[in-house]
C-alpha cells in the first residue's frame, strides 16, 4: 500500500521560491511524488510514498518556520496515486482571489466530525460546501447548499449576490471542503463580510469520512480527491468514479461521462 498525505499550513514564507527546490530535491531523494503548493502565504499539497519516506518529507516540513502544527490528512491507495513530483510557486495556497483575507488573523469555529451531524441538522444552520461544482455533483452532505462554482475564487461574489436569501432565516452557517483549506479561507471572508457566527468541519470531508460510521453519517455519496484514486468513501475506502481525460470530470466508472458522451 502507497500512504498518501494531504496537507496545508497558513504560515509566511518571505521567499517560497527558495524553498522550492530544496523541497522538490527531497522529494524525489525520497521517492515521494504529488504536487506541494508554496506561496507567501504557506504551504498547500498532497504528496505520496512509503510511510518511512512521507515521514522525512513532513518533517522536514515540520520544520519549516510556523510548520510545527502542519495540518495532515493520512489515507491509502492500492498503487501510486500520482505520475510524478510537482513543486510550484503561486500567489496563493488556496486561489481566493480576496488579497485582504488572512486566516491567520480570523478564521470560524471548528467543529470536530463527531459534533458535525447535531450542528447541520439544526434548521437554523446554514449548511454551505465550498468545493466546485464537479465535486459536488458526485457526493456532499444531506441539506448543504451548492454554489454551483466552476472554481474557489468565484465563491465569494457568489455569497455577496446571495447573502440577503441565504441568510434570511438563519443564525449560522457552517461550511466545509475536501481537506479544511479552503474553509479556512471562506470562513475568514464570511467573518469580514459581517456573519457573526460561522463554523466549518475540522479536517475537512475527509476527516468525516475517516472518523464517523456510515451508518451514523450524513455524508452522501462520494468525495473528490486530486489524484488518480479521482473518489473515496466512507473509511476512506476506494471510490467507483473515473476521471474523464478530455474534460477532467468525474464520473461513475462503467458509465459514460455527462459532459462528453456522444
Amino acid at each position: 500500500m502507497i500512504a498518501v498525505a494531504a496537507l496545508y499550513q497558513f504560515t509566511p514564507f518571505p521567499d517560497p521560491e527558495a524553498l522550492r527546490e530544496r523541497l522538490l530535491t527531497l522529494c524525489e531523494e525520497t521517492g515521494i511524488k504529488g504536487t506541494l503548493v508554496l506561496a507567501r502565504e504557506g504551504i498547500n499539497g498532497t504528496i505520496a510514498g512509503t510511510d518511512n519516506a512521507l515521514a522525512v518529507v513532513l518533517d522536514r516540513i515540520r520544520a519549516l518556520p510556523g510548520c510545527d502544527k502542519l495540518d495532515v490528512k493520512f489515507s491509502a491507495a492500492c498503487a501510486m496515486p500520482f505520475g510524478r513530483m510537482k513543486v510550484r510557486v503561486k500567489r496563493e495556497i488556496v486561489t481566493m482571489g480576496e488579497p485582504d483575507i488572512d486566516p491567520r488573523l480570523s478564521v470560524g469555529t471548528y467543529v470536530d466530525p463527531h459534533d458535525w451531524n447535531a450542528l447541520i441538522a439544526d434548521p437554523d444552520t446554514l449548511v454551505i460546501d465550498t468545493r466546485n461544482d464537479y465535486e459536488v455533483a458526485i457526493g456532499t452532505f444531506v441539506g448543504a447548499i451548492d454554489p454551483a462554482t466552476a472554481c474557489f475564487r468565484d465563491f465569494p461574489a457568489w455569497f455577496r449576490a446571495n447573502r440577503e436569501e441565504l441568510l434570511a432565516d438563519k443564525k449560522r452557517v457552517a461550511m466545509f471542503c475536501t481537506g479544511g483549506i479552503r474553509c479556512e479561507k471562506s470562513t475568514s471572508f464570511l467573518r469580514a463580510e459581517g456573519v457573526a457566527e460561522v463554523y466549518h468541519l475540522r479536517g475537512g470531508i475527509l476527516k468525516y469520512l475517516e472518523q464517523v460510521p456510515e451508518k451514523q453519517s450524513l455524508w452522501q455519496g462520494e468525495c473528490f480527491v486530486f489524484d488518480e484514486r479521482v473518489s473515496l468513501g466512507h473509511g476512506l475506502a476506494q471510490g467507483t468514479h473515473m476521471l474523464c481525460q478530455p474534460c477532467g470530470r468525474p464520473y461513475p466508472a462503467g458509465a459514460a461521462c455527462p459532459l462528453c458522451r456522444p
